[in-house]
């Protein structure tokens, strides 16, 4: 099972990206039980973001929303009002059922954001 998140980039404060994460495992059947969204700044701990349940961090409710549409793999973190301090690199995960492994939790490699003042 493969998580690929994308979308990430350099922004203005004030401005918006939309991230994208899609699961994948080729030739195995698989279902996607959850997804969710972390982040890494520069020198702190991985911290959760925002979940398929719309718990959000409380740094970033109400300018950052988990989107899902009918691609059932693919979800979305659309970011507005970004901050200097919304820098870090973005991770996706997400738990996921194969028959090989059960319901596991899996992480995408991750993608850059970049706010700058």
């Amino acid at each position: 099972v493969q998580l690929q998140a994308s979308g990430g980039g350099v922004v203005q404060a004030g401005g918006s990206l939309r991230l994208a994460c899609t699961a994948s495992a080729s030739g195995k059947r698989f279902k996607v039980n959850s997804f969710a969204w972390y982040r890494q700044g520069p020198g702190m701990e991985r911290e959760f973001v925002a979940d398929g349940r719309h718990r959000y961090a409380d740094s970033v409710d109400g300018r950052f929303d988990f989107l899902r549409f009918s691609d059932e793999n693919t979800v979305y973190l659309q970011m507005n009002k970004l901050r200097p301090e919304d820098t870090a690199v973005y991770y996706c995960s997400g738990n996921v059922w194969t028959r090989a492994e059960g319901s596991t939790d899996y992480w995408g490699k991750g993608t850059q954001v970049t706010v700058s003042s």
